[in-house]
């Protein structure tokens, strides 16, 4: 029996460029770089002088979002974003339902497979499925690892999950390897906002070694040494957000960290 044809009220999903990108840097062993940006911080002086020295650092992403998100801010951000810089692609870095916002690019459309909260794997999706249906962003669909950094974060709060064990890297790798099983597209380990260190060398081979997904890593990357090290280790993309918001200049350090492995990258 044939499919009925496809009604003016059925969009077409959008042609997935943002995953076909990162799966390509991948292959060609090119590092990237996202900055993170909180709509609650949002500051369009700072963001200026921000966006000046990315003419000089380019980055690869912005990633708009936090854990408690005002919608004219977000809205105003990401306006700013595509003003000033519209080489640059924006992603949505959700934590509720209420956080798509179709004048961005793409959303990580993040499953908290650290956690055990259905809220988090499934529920917020659920609500916000319709909306993303009719709003054309690319979905980036991200099992999202939370990792004990050392001290309570927000997003451990918020979610009320408890991270994975720091030490722990064989756990990360076994719950990279579910989520890439269950069909997810990009893994993300994350130490949270605020991190008194980041994930370790050791938690992110592992993570690469079990999957073939592009691995994104962040939180407690302040330092250039810290950005190389999470490179070199096997992310494909790391993000920088809460010191380069206190100290833009950082931008300057965390770009030849990604050149640096970049150029010592063989392709696949």
């Amino acid at each position: 029996m044939p499919l009925p044809p496809l009604t003016t009220t059925t969009p077409l999903p959008p042609a997935n460029r943002l995953l076909d990108t990162l799966a390509g840097l991948r292959l060609r062993g090119r590092k990237a770089l996202a900055v993170l940006l909180d709509p609650d911080d949002f500051e369009p002086g700072r963001l200026r002088q921000l966006l000046r020295l990315t003419q000089q650092h380019p980055v690869d992403f912005f990633l708009v979002g936090g854990s408690l998100v005002l919608t004219e801010h977000q809205a105003a951000l990401i306006a700013l974003l595509k003003a000033e810089a519209p080489q640059v692609p924006v992603l949505l870095f959700p934590s509720h339902a209420l956080h798509v916002d179709p004048a961005a690019d793409g959303i990580l459309l993040l499953s908290l497979i650290s956690g055990r909260n259905p809220d988090f794997l499934i529920g917020q999706h659920v609500v916000a499925a319709p909306r993303l249906r009719q709003s054309g962003l690319q979905l980036l669909p991200t099992g999202y690892m939370l990792v004990d950094s050392g001290r309570p974060t927000t997003a451990s709060y918020i979610s009320g999950t408890a991270p994975l064990p720091h030490d722990k890297p064989s756990i990360a790798a076994a719950t990279a390897m579910a989520g890439e099983q269950l069909g997810l597209r990009l893994m993300y380990l994350d130490g949270g906002s605020g991190a008194q260190y980041p994930v370790s060398a050791a938690m992110i081979r592992a993570v690469r070694e079990a999957v073939d997904t592009p691995l994104i890593v962040g939180g407690g990357l302040n330092t250039g040494e810290k950005v190389y090290a999470a490179l070199a280790a096997g992310a494909d993309l790391v993000v920088v957000g809460n010191h380069i918001e206190r100290d833009p200049l950082f931008l300057a350090d965390a770009v030849a960290a990604v050149r640096q492995v970049t150029a010592h990258q063989p392709t696949k």
